[in-house]
């Protein structure tokens, strides 16, 4: 069992400003858990707290229901895999793997066994005896995996471990560290800032802005109900448009459109993803002002209410200067103009 709970989390580092603000969350055990947001949120922090490399202000950390804030780093039982590899350049990749092993006095055989069995699983074994220098970068990351399987933790952090690789070598390690969590059936606790990263990785999605948790959900619970305006924008591609309500009516360009639960409200803003923005019966010309190739479709640029927004058109759309939207209400968010909380 390798559950995580946080209570009441706080980190500040000069007493007045908290950068982790009351984080309560509880991470089940074997669970793959994404911590997403933008630079300065807190995640990398959470997980620094977790691992015990940073003190914690106020609050409490568990795991396995045992008290562990006073409790020394290399007695949590947590394998921390960083951005950078943090690879020794004068080892080999045996040694590399094996270093904590020999740290906490395991047997030759022990270490030989468990590093061998990791690299198995990583495709390592062919690189054992080169040098990090030697090593592309998705082989390094790969290096830095092992060297935390090996020691079998009861947490694997992971803070941004593919961010320095390349478009490509993304997609496929993405779908190796899935594969890793399902064969290891430990708790992950993933830090980033992509969304793709986060709704093909996670079990469940945590949403920080500004130290504090958006929303904790499934990816297809954040994606398709996202409880305010910045979870809306933050994950998937979404367009916002300001509308004036009268009586639950309101204007897009020159079309109206009707929503009984804006009755009583006035100014809001309204959400639409950009792959629904084609997905109606109300059709509205726009002039488009860019347009991109992306592979099997093409994003468009244009303007409604003033307000920039772009949509996705198949390949085979005839593109002019002009092309038509169709929007509906019912592939339409709404938030309040003041707070950006969501209206139901």
């Amino acid at each position: 069992m390798s559950k995580v709970v946080l209570k009441n989390l706080v980190k500040s580092y000069d007493g007045k400003k908290n950068v982790i603000n009351g984080i309560n969350l509880e991470i089940k055990d074997r669970e793959f858990i994404v911590l997403v947001g933008s630079s300065g949120c807190g995640k990398s922090t959470i997980l620094r707290l977790i691992s015990g490399l940073e003190d914690v202000t106020s609050g409490e950390i568990y795991i396995d229901d045992k008290l562990i804030n006073n409790t020394h780093p290399k007695d949590r039982d947590i394998a921390f895999v960083f951005q950078s590899y943090a690879l020794y350049p004068h080892m080999n990749v045996y040694e590399n793997m094996a270093f904590g092993l020999k740290m906490r006095k395991f047997d030759k055989k022990t270490i030989d066994e468990k590093v061998h069995s990791a690299a198995k699983s990583l495709n390592l074994e062919d690189l054992l005896d080169r040098k990090p220098k030697q090593l592309s970068g998705g082989q390094r990351q790969r290096v830095a995996l092992g060297r935390a399987i090996v020691r079998n933790p009861k947490v694997f952090l992971m803070d941004e471990p593919l961010s320095n690789l390349d478009a490509n070598l993304r997609v496929h390690m993405r779908a190796e560290i899935k594969r890793l969590h399902k064969n290891l059936e430990t708790t992950f606790i993933y830090v980033t800032h992509d969304q793709t990263e986060a709704l093909t990785m996670g079990d469940r999605i945590v949403v920080l802005d500004k130290g504090v948790i958006q929303q904790v959900a499934s990816p297809e619970e954040i994606y398709n109900n996202p409880t305010n305006k910045f979870v809306a924008g933050f994950i998937g591609q979404m367009n916002f448009i300001n509308v004036s309500v009268n009586n639950g009516k309101f204007l897009i360009e020159d079309k109206e459109f009707y929503c009984e639960n804006l009755l009583g409200v006035n100014e809001i803003i309204i959400g639409i993803r950009t792959e629904k923005m084609t997905a109606g019966d109300t059709l509205i010309p726009v002039k488009a002002e860019i347009i991109e190739m992306c592979g099997g479709e093409r994003n468009v640029y244009f303007t409604l209410n003033n307000c920039k927004c772009s949509a996705k058109f198949p390949l085979e759309y005839s593109f002019k200067d002009t092309v038509e939207l169709k929007l509906s209400v019912n592939n339409m968010f709404f938030f309040n103009k003041d707070n950006g909380e969501r209206i139901l």
